[in-house]
This record gives C-alpha cells, structure tokens and sequence, in this order.
C-alpha cells in the first residue's frame, strides 16, 4: 500500500508540475520574454516534471522492514 501512496503522489505532482511550467512558458512566450521557439510540453516542461514527479516519489511513505 505505500508504493500505491507514493506513485499516486508521485503522479499528482507530475500532472501539477507539467501544468505549472506550461502555463510560465505560455505567460514567457505570450510577453516576449522567451525564445519563440520555445513550446509548452516541450523538453523542458516534461524534465521539469519529471523531476518533481522523482522527488515526490522519494519523499512518499515507505515500508518499514524488518
């Protein structure tokens, strides 16, 4: 049951982490801040993601062993 706990968290965090970074590289894009070329749910927003997703794994309940 912790490792359902743990990827579940681990997801949430990936779909929140995907979902904030898109829209800060819509905001850069749309005010020019940003390289055009730049697009949402490109190789920096799926990484970025990625990385909370692991970390949020790590940071989710373990089993205790005996």
């Amino acid at each position: 049951m912790p490792e359902f706990v743990a990827s579940l968290l681990a997801a949430a965090a990936f779909c929140l982490a995907l979902l904030a970074l898109n829209a800060l590289t819509r905001g850069l894009v749309q005010a020019h801040l940003g390289p055009s070329d730049l697009g949402e749910t490109g190789f920096l927003q799926i990484g970025g993601a990625l990385v909370a997703a692991r970390i949020a794994y790590r940071r989710g309940p373990r089993r205790e062993s005996l």
